[in-house]
């Protein structure tokens, strides 16, 4: 059996920094309860927003073959039109302005700035788009975050060589990366070189839920893959790529704008499904095979010890040389935080899962012998969302944070994602969303961290592409002008949806 992945377009938030609350109360918080300086933003990836698949000399990434599969895509959608932000930016990016962020996080696309990788030109139409964003929110006080991979690129390195699955892959990105710094270095100070690099990695060649869709039992039934070794090889070339782009950003445009340069991760905290010794090493371990898989390395140096401990010959070795060039090349680690999930030893206990179980393989190597759960005798860890895995748990907000802070010696730190995504079609109906404005409190007021643009704040009419704004970007623009409450009445939770529903049964 085949994984699916539905295809939807989203924005997220980018925050920073701190604080601690109840997540059961209405929390009365302001943006001048931070420290000053404190960035509020919006976050985005290019393939799910900017539509424009072919046009202005971008070539086929692999999103675009991938969606194309029948069967690849539940409801058949692709990223063809998307949020159609490559001819509506300017009023995405007046929307920005207008709720009085001062952050926003995008992404390049690599198959418009560079079709063909290191065999082509450069499309300088894609370089004069991501000009004309960048000088936009400067104009306008926002400073932008670039991500240079976030899980999109040309198409035609997958055919040539296998991608992430080969080393040839971090020489690609390098040019790639070299060819962001060119054009953009002298104005964006800060730079991600990948986001989820992991994660990416488990999608695509554990679960085959992303392109090119690798896998082997018992996480899937794939024409070919090997969901037991595959992810560690693209995650070992996705970290020396990361490393070398690092250095050379270090060496030759850092000096720029004194720029900065990270990465960001997957960021699930963990906590014991029984309180016994077995499943609190458990969630220590799913900790490090989890954020750990990218950090320690890029901290310290080598893989954590708790892979190593484990791994035999199949987890790739660094040479001396490697470590070092490894070793501190983030000058920053952002963090997406989603979720808190209960974990469970499957080393001396049994964890037996369906093949439709999120978590089969969970007693193999790769997972870390570790069960994830959102559920204990029945009770869920906290609501949950409509996304399976993650549950509204503020308090993980502050435990990762912590965690990170402790693990890696105080490296600074962005959350740069975070954010409620609607069970159901609520979304779809009406713009009250209240849950997404308390979610957002108690996150805020937990670890001030967490707000979402879509999984959102603003909904996209399929239809027209028109950008209609909810109730919780009423809230958002009044939290960051320091109006109580953010300046919205939270009394009536469910507005009288009877036409709505009418409406949609009668089309």
């Amino acid at each position: 059996m085949k994984m699916t992945w539905v295809f939807v377009s989203h924005c997220l938030i980018l925050l920073l920094s701190a604080a601690i609350s109840s997540a059961e109360e209405q929390v009365d918080i302001k943006r001048s309860d931070f420290p000053h300086g404190f960035h509020f933003g919006a976050s985005t990836s290019a393939y799910q927003i900017e539509g424009a698949v072919l046009e202005d000399g971008k070539g086929l990434s692999n999103w675009d073959v991938y969606c194309r599969i029948k069967g690849n895509i539940v409801d058949g959608t692709n990223g063809d039109i998307a949020n159609d932000h490559y001819h509506r930016y300017m009023e995405d990016i007046e929307i920005i302005h207008s709720l009085g962020l001062t952050a926003y996080r995008f992404s390049i696309s690599w198959s418009r700035v560079l079709p063909r990788g290191r065999l082509g030109g450069v499309n300088q139409a894609g370089i004069n788009f991501y000009n004309s964003i960048i000088d936009n929110l400067l104009r306008r006080g926002i400073q932008p975050f670039v991500t240079i991979f976030h899980n999109e690129y040309p198409q035609e390195l997958e055919d040539r060589f296998g991608g992430w699955l080969s080393p040839v892959m971090q020489e690609e990105f390098v040019h790639f990366a070299e060819t962001c710094f060119k054009h953009f270095a002298d104005r964006v100070k800060y730079w991600m070189t990948m986001n989820e690099a992991s994660l990416f990695a488990e999608m695509a060649y554990e679960w085959a839920m992303f392109p090119p869709a690798r896998c082997s039992p018992p996480f899937g039934h794939c024409a070919s893959g090997n969901s037991d070794i595959e992810p560690l090889i693209a995650v070992h070339n996705m970290l020396l790529a990361h490393a070398k782009a690092a250095k050379l950003y270090h060496e030759q445009y850092k000096s720029k704008v004194n720029g900065v340069i990270g990465i960001t991760v997957c960021a699930y905290m963990y906590t014991p499904l029984r309180d016994v010794e077995d499943d609190i090493e458990a969630a220590n371990r799913a900790l490090a095979f989890n954020a750990g898989w990218m950090l320690d390395p890029l901290v310290f140096g080598d893989y954590p010890p708790e892979m190593r401990r484990y791994h035999g010959s199949e987890l790739p070795s660094f040479s001396s040389e490697e470590r070092e060039l490894l070793r501190d090349s983030i000058d920053f680690m952002g963090i997406n935080h989603y979720g808190k999930l209960y974990a469970k030893d499957c080393i001396q206990s049994s964890c037996i899962c369906n093949e439709t179980d999120y978590n089969r393989g969970s007693d193999r190597l790769i997972r870390g012998f570790v069960f994830t759960t959102g559920e204990r005798n029945g009770v869920t860890i906290g609501e949950p969302t409509g996304t399976s895995p993650f549950f509204v748990v503020p308090s993980g907000m502050e435990d990762i944070v912590n965690y990170m802070k402790e693990r890696y010696h105080n490296k600074p730190m962005f959350v740069t994602e975070n954010g409620y995504s609607s069970p159901g079609n609520e979304d779809d109906i009406y713009q009250h969303d209240v849950k997404r404005v308390r979610y957002h409190q108690s996150y805020l007021a937990s670890l001030a961290q967490a707000v979402s643009l879509k999984f959102g704040i603003y909904r996209i009419d399929p239809q027209t592409l028109n950008r209609i704004p909810k109730l919780s970007a009423t809230w958002y623009k009044g939290f960051l002008s320091n109006s109580s409450l953010g300046g919205v009445d939270l009394s009536s939770t469910v507005p009288d949806r009877s036409k709505d529903v009418s409406r949609l049964h009668s089309e």
